[in-house]
């Protein structure tokens, strides 16, 4: 089925998920990794570990380093809870994390925003072509750039 329609969540919401599937992972919900799922949420585009150091540092008054933040990263992709923007080396919290589906994004180069598409017809043709080409595609990530819709709005 392509273009799922799904009930996408925020704050306290989001937040419960989460910490829902790392428990059911076998892992634990710290409060540092709690902060850093919390920081990433509160960002409006994509945000880069330096990014979430920085916020967290300045929340908690202490240096909080890069490093701790991309551990935490790495857990929360292989868990769906969050996405990596490849190109710019950036992560998005993925609001629907009950779904599983290949990353496509759009990118807006003016402002920044990325919007994650699910198309499942799109993410079938793609493993298909790689497999017709001898290759088994793990995880297919589709990035799109362009302008979004606010800013293709022509400025006098």
């Amino acid at each position: 089925m392509a273009n799922h329609d799904h009930v996408q969540m925020a704050g306290v919401e989001l937040a419960n998920a989460a910490r829902t599937v790392m428990q059911g992972r076998g892992e634990q919900w710290t409060s540092m990794r709690a902060a850093v799922f919390d920081s990433l949420a509160a960002f409006d585009r994509p945000a880069s570990a330096y990014d979430i150091a920085e916020a967290l540092s300045a929340k908690e008054g202490r240096r909080i380093a890069a490093n701790s933040i991309y551990r935490i990263l790495d857990l929360f992709s292989s868990a769906n809870l969050v996405r990596r923007v490849e190109s710019a080396n950036a992560y998005l919290v993925n609001d629907h994390p009950a779904c599983s589906h290949d990353c496509i994004f759009l990118i807006c180069d003016a402002c920044g925003a990325t919007t994650h598409v699910d198309d499942d017809h799109l993410s079938e043709a793609l493993r298909a072509a790689a497999r017709q080409s001898g290759f088994e595609p793990v995880r297919p990530v589709l990035e799109v750039r362009g302008r979004c819709s606010s800013c293709s709005i022509e400025r006098p």
